[in-house]
C-alpha cells in the first residue's frame, strides 16, 4: 500500500464535498452554525457516517472495477429504486453545479466587485475544460486541489479562533438570527441532510474513484482519511464562524469575509483557493452528468459537453446563498433513501 496513492484518494475524497457551499461557508452556516452549539453534534453524525459509508463505496467501486456498466444504484437499493434513482441523480447533479458555478460568481462579486456572470462564466469554461482533458487527468488534478483547500480553510479557522476566542461567550445574543438560517429545524436532522446528500449525490464519482485505484486498500484508507480531514476543517470553521455569528450570518461568502479580516493579501489568495474549491467539486459533477448521457471522449460527448455548461452557466446567475438554501436540503431528504440502502449494504457485508 502507498502513502502518496492514499493521499492521493484521500484528496480526491475530499475534493467532492468541498465546493462553493464548503469553502464558502455557506454549507457550514445553513448545516452547522446556524444550529450555535448543537453544531458539535451535528459533526458527530457526519463524522460516524463519513468514515463509515466513504470507504464502502470506494472499496465497493474497487470490488466492481471489471464491471461494464456497473450500476451502484441498482447494487445498492435492488432494480426498481435503483433504476429511478439513475434516472434522477443526473438532474440533481446538474441543479449542485448550477449552485457552484453561481457560487463562483458570488465570490468575485462579493471580494472584486465583479458583475456575477464573470465568475460564473469563467467557472463554466474552466469546467468544460476539466471535463475534455478525460477523467484519469481530472482525478489527478482535483487530488491536489482538496488537501489545499482543507489547509487553507483550518488555518483561516484556526487564525480567526486565536484572536476572537472570547467572542464565543456572546453567542446567546445571536441564536435567534441564526435559526433564520437553518436547513431545517431539527439539529441532528440537518447533520443527516448533510451527510446524505452528499454521499448520495457524489456516489458515482464515489465507486469511479475506488475503481481507479490499483490497491484496495488505498481506496479504503484515502476515504477515511479523507472523511477525518474533512470533519476537522469542519470543526475548526464552524466554531470561528460561532465566534464572529454576528458579522457572518447574512453573508454570502462568510469564509471569505473571515480571511480578509486577517490580511488583505491573505483575503485575497483565499478567493483564488476558493474558485478552485468550487473547481474541484463542480468538474466531477459535469463528468458524472455527461458519462450519463454520453460516452466520453467522443465528438458527441464534447458537443454535449458544451450544451450542458452553457445552459449551466445561464441558471448559475440566480442567486447563491438563495440556492443553497432551497435546494440542498431537498437533496438531503431524497439521499436519506439511498444511504439507508448503503448503510444495510455495509452490515450484511459483515454478517
Amino acid at each position: 500500500m502507498s502513502r502518496k496513492n492514499v493521499l492521493k484518494y484521500s484528496g480526491g475524497f475530499i475534493a467532492w464535498v468541498i465546493g462553493s457551499g464548503f469553502a464558502t461557508g455557506q454549507e457550514m452556516l445553513q448545516f452547522y452554525t446556524s444550529y450555535s452549539l448543537y453544531s458539535i453534534g451535528i459533526i458527530a453524525i457526519n463524522l460516524v457516517l463519513f468514515v463509515y459509508i466513504g470507504p464502502h463505496l470506494l472499496v465497493t467501486g474497487y470490488d466492481h472495477k471489471d464491471v461494464k456498466d456497473f450500476n451502484q444504484y441498482e447494487y445498492f437499493c435492488g432494480k426498481t429504486l435503483g433504476s429511478i434513482l439513475k434516472e434522477v441523480v443526473p438532474i440533481i447533479i446538474f441543479a449542485i453545479m448550477v449552485i457552484l458555478i453561481s457560487g463562483a460568481g458570488a465570490t468575485l462579486e462579493e471580494y472584486y466587485g465583479l458583475n456575477h456572470y464573470v465568475g460564473a462564466a469563467i467557472m463554466a469554461g474552466l469546467i468544460l475544460a476539466a471535463y475534455l482533458f478525460g477523467f484519469d487527468r481530472l482525478v489527478s488534478i482535483i487530488a491536489v486541489i482538496g488537501p489545499i483547500i482543507i489547509v487553507f480553510t483550518v488555518l483561516v479557522g484556526v487564525i480567526t479562533l486565536a484572536k476572537d476566542y472570547s467572542n464565543l461567550q456572546e453567542l446567546p445574543k445571536y441564536y435567534e438570527v441564526l435559526e433564520d438560517r437553518q436547513s431545517t429545524r431539527f439539529w441532528w436532522f440537518s447533520g443527516l441532510l448533510y451527510a446524505s446528500y452528499n454521499i448520495f449525490c457524489g456516489s458515482t464519482y464515489y465507486c469511479s474513484l475506488g475503481a481507479s485505484a490499483n490497491v484496495r486498500e488505498e481506496a479504503k484508507w484515502g476515504a477515511i482519511l479523507g472523511s477525518v480531514a474533512l470533519i476537522v476543517a469542519i470543526s475548526i470553521m464552524n466554531f470561528a464562524m460561532l465566534a464572529n455569528a454576528g458579522e457572518i450570518v447574512n453573508l454570502s461568502i462568510p469564509t471569505l469575509f473571515l480571511a480578509s479580516r486577517i490580511s488583505r493579501i491573505f483575503g485575497e489568495v483565499f478567493s483564488l483557493v476558493l474558485l478552485a474549491g468550487i473547481f474541484s467539486s463542480s468538474s466531477p459533477m459535469m463528468w458524472t452528468v455527461c458519462n450519463r448521457f454520453v460516452k466520453e471522449g467522443t465528438n458527441k460527448a464534447k458537443v454535449f459537453a458544451v450544451i450542458v455548461a452553457a445552459v449551466a452557466f445561464l441558471c448559475g446567475l440566480l442567486p447563491f446563498a438563495q440556492l443553497v438554501n432551497k435546494i440542498y436540503p431537498y437533496l438531503g431528504y431524497i439521499g436519506i433513501a439511498y444511504l439507508v440502502c448503503v448503510i444495510y449494504d455495509k452490515i450484511k457485508s459483515r454478517i
